[in-house]
């Protein structure tokens, strides 16, 4: 038996096969959101980075955006390209990504076509990203989260 739930396995999988210096952790309170992802790890919003899935021209693409930011839907049609995109559907999510809402992990996937990661994360020492379960998640250097989930990175939130 696996020392992680499944998902949480195939995430860690990853980071073994990539030879990624990550930490992956379990919480005692589920982590859905970024900012319960914050307080449960002690981090700044800015240093939780939200898995977010996009259907771009039919097209399934995830965004990796900062806790304390929105994916600008604009920002992210003009990267694709793509002349229509809306937030993916629940059954969408887990469909294209294998990982329930809530626990979305940036990598592995069944079928996204494209990763896109925010430009700004690469500022951050540190990133925690989810690690397969609303309980899970996985610490590691943004420039090797670029690298384990092929992402290209691109200015992806809304300025203020």
């Amino acid at each position: 038996m696996p020392p992680w739930p499944e998902p949480v396995e195939r995430v860690a999988a990853v980071l073994r096969a990539a030879g990624v210096e990550a930490r992956v952790e379990e919480f005692a309170e589920p982590t859905p959101t970024a900012r319960d992802a914050a307080r449960a790890v002690g981090s700044e919003l800015s240093q939780i980075v939200k898995s977010l899935l996009f259907v771009c021209d039919g097209a399934f693409v995830l965004a990796l955006v900062p806790g304390d930011a929105r994916a600008d839907e604009g920002a992210l049609a003009a990267a694709v390209p793509a002349l229509h995109v809306r937030v993916a559907r629940a059954a969408e999510v887990l469909e294209a990504t294998g990982f329930e809402p809530g626990g979305v992990a940036p990598f592995p996937h069944r079928s996204v076509s494209r990763v896109l990661m925010e430009r700004s994360l690469l500022a951050q020492h540190e990133v925690w990203v989810g690690a397969g379960t609303e309980s899970h998640l996985a610490a590691l250097p943004p420039s090797e989260l670029l690298r384990v989930s092929g992402a290209a990175a691109v200015d992806l939130v809304a300025r203020r």
